[in-house]
């Protein structure tokens, strides 16, 4: 039982009822507020570059974290998304949104707070404590904290309804990756500059470049032109001083912290949940018969029942690996598409058009969520989850071979294929979140949907592991091979005059970041074809491999037994008819 009479109890349910002739319609902002501020977890890709040069600033120093340690924050946060989700959805259906959205609030904040000190102090594990663990708390309670209040406002549209509760995760990266573009800019500041290539005596040791400055032995790097063209304010090529300047992350994080949890907190405070008895005027429930497929149930069955049915487990692997397939993408987007069209259309995809690639993505995952949420209101959710996977399927197939026809052939066209295919990708990732809970709805009934869709998102939690690590390892294996591949075909001579050291030492070379596949391309002889385009390959035809098996797990979820339901498990806690 709630207590209804303590310091916090203005947070609880038994408090926040709406009384006659409130306005549903005032509940759908509060939600989408605050999961437009969670939702910029999906720009976390525009951190990635700066994090990995928090020493070298313009280009990554040997000491600087490495692009796999850091996608594993996106990562992590995911993971304990589907933890405190899974935990707190049960809670939400005890203590109401407005607690959850509150404790959402401080933990989201908060971690970019505790992260920002990670950053300063050069502790990587401060970062995944802060924005991976504690922020990741608060991704999963703010996630689930308007879900089910929703469906309860809007029984009459229950896709429409967790369309728009999930529609502002999806968007949360288009109001927060020109914020955090800005906000770089603002906080930015070049390192020392020592002139350049040409003009600096470097010293290369254990794969390092150094210079002597006044009898002081100075760690550098080299940053090409391209490079400088990717800072917030672009400057000349050349050597730069390691450990001076400031990539303005830190600064970031502060602010972004502080932004969040006010608004968080204001959108918490402003949901109200419907009385008991309470219906939309002028609606009735419809019988069985007349519901547009026969998934739909006017029963419910009890959150721990739940777990006892096969239909769990098959809607918790449709999600996982629907999800899967898009996030891996989504946490290097920037990154990827850099690679693939930055060193073919170089006057097209800078840093500017990869930005915008970043906030493209946010847009059609937004509009995703609402469109095919509320489109499944009419065809149901097992055609549309139907269509997510036949069309995913050809879509990820397809990226690999535009992909190598821009590499053979530098046509503005297939940059144009490429954005439409990947984008029509993320409004099905997008919309599968966004249709989970209508179709948990549908099959599990209303009583506890916001604690099994809770539940539910461990599906989020594994595919937070599993869709990083295999684009990352993918990627990290065709990178490895290209260089060495690159390496051999590259003159003796010319690699060591550009790195200060022979091929032999390549390895040494790789690990301090001296050498990349963009430097190597730089010295290869004319005619060596960039394999960078072929870096992902391997990662979509498997994420494609992973939607043939979700179909078939979507094939096969039919209605749940009568023995699961709620009146014959849990009669105490039957809604009466």
């Amino acid at each position: 039982m709630s207590n209804t009479s303590g310091p916090f109890s203005f947070l609880l349910k038994e408090r926040i009822v709406a009384k006659p002739g409130f306005n549903r319609w005032r509940v759908p902002p509060a939600s989408i507020a605050i999961h437009l501020c969670i939702g910029s977890v999906y720009a976390w890709s525009i951190f990635n570059p700066p994090l990995i040069r928090q020493h070298g600033v313009v280009a990554s120093a040997a000491e600087d974290w490495s692009l796999s340690s850091v996608v594993w924050i996106f990562s992590t946060a995911i993971v304990f998304l589907g933890l405190a989700a899974a935990i707190g959805g049960k809670w939400l259906e005890k203590v109401g949104p407005r607690a959850v959205g509150f404790l959402a609030a401080i933990l989201w904040g908060g971690g970019f707070l505790v992260g920002s000190l990670g950053i300063l102090w050069d502790q990587l594990w401060l970062l995944y404590l802060g924005y991976g663990v504690m922020g990741g708390c608060g991704l999963g309670l703010g996630y689930v904290s308007p879900v089910s209040t929703l469906i309860r406002w809007f029984p009459d549209r229950r896709g429409m309804a967790t369309g728009m509760a999930i529609m502002g995760f999806g968007g949360g990266a288009m109001i927060g990756a020109p914020l955090k573009e800005w906000l770089l800019t603002k906080f930015y500041e070049a390192p020392q500059y020592l002139g350049t290539v040409a003009d600096v005596s470097m010293i290369t040791d254990a794969g390092r470049r150094f210079v002597e400055v006044a009898g002081e032995r100075l760690e550098v790097v080299v940053a090409s032109a391209a490079d400088m063209a990717k800072m917030p304010i672009p400057g000349p090529e050349g050597v730069y001083v390691v450990n001076t300047g400031d990539t303005g992350v830190a600064g970031v994080f502060i602010t972004l912290g502080i932004v969040y949890f006010i608004i968080m907190t204001i959108a918490a405070f402003a949901y109200r949940v419907p009385a008991p008895d309470w219906r939309p005027e002028g609606w009735t429930p419809p019988a069985e018969t007349q519901t547009k497929t026969s998934l739909i149930s006017d029963n419910h069955v009890h959150i721990d029942q739940a777990l006892k049915t096969p239909q769990f487990y098959l809607l918790w692997l449709v999600l996982c690996l629907n999800v899967t397939a898009g996030i891996g993408v989504i946490g290097v987007a920037k990154t990827m598409m850099t690679e693939i069209f930055g060193t073919t259309l170089p006057l097209i995809v800078d840093a500017g058009f990869a930005a915008t690639y970043v906030l493209m993505i946010s847009v059609f995952n937004m509009v995703g969520r609402f469109f095919w949420a509320s489109a499944s209101d009419y065809i149901g959710r097992k055609r549309t989850f139907y269509c997510f996977f036949l069309l995913g399927m050809i879509l990820y197939v397809s990226i690999p071979y535009f992909a190598s026809q821009v590499s053979s052939n530098p046509a503005v066209i297939w940059l144009v294929l490429f954005c439409i295919a990947t984008m029509i990708i993320f409004t099905m990732y997008g919309g599968g979140f966004a249709t989970i809970p209508a179709y948990l709805a549908d099959i599990f009934g209303t009583l506890h949907v916001g604690g099994i869709h809770g539940r539910l998102l461990t599906a989020w939690s594994t595919a937070g592991v599993l869709g990083p690590f295999a684009i990352t390892y993918l990627r990290e294996q065709s990178l490895n091979t290209a260089i060495h591949n690159l390496a051999q075909k590259v003159d003796p001579a010319r690699f060591q005059q550009a790195f200060g050291a022979g091929v032999d030492q390549l390895e040494a070379l790789m690990a301090s970041n001296t050498v990349t596949l963009g430097r190597l391309m730089e010295i290869a002889p004319a005619g060596t074809v960039d394999p960078t385009s072929s870096l992902y390959n391997s990662t979509m035809y498997a994420m494609a491999l992973l939607l043939v098996i979700a179909f078939f797990a979507n094939m096969s979820i039919r209605k749940v037994s009568e023995k699961h339901h709620v009146q014959n498990t849990h009669p105490e806690e039957a809604p009466a008819n």
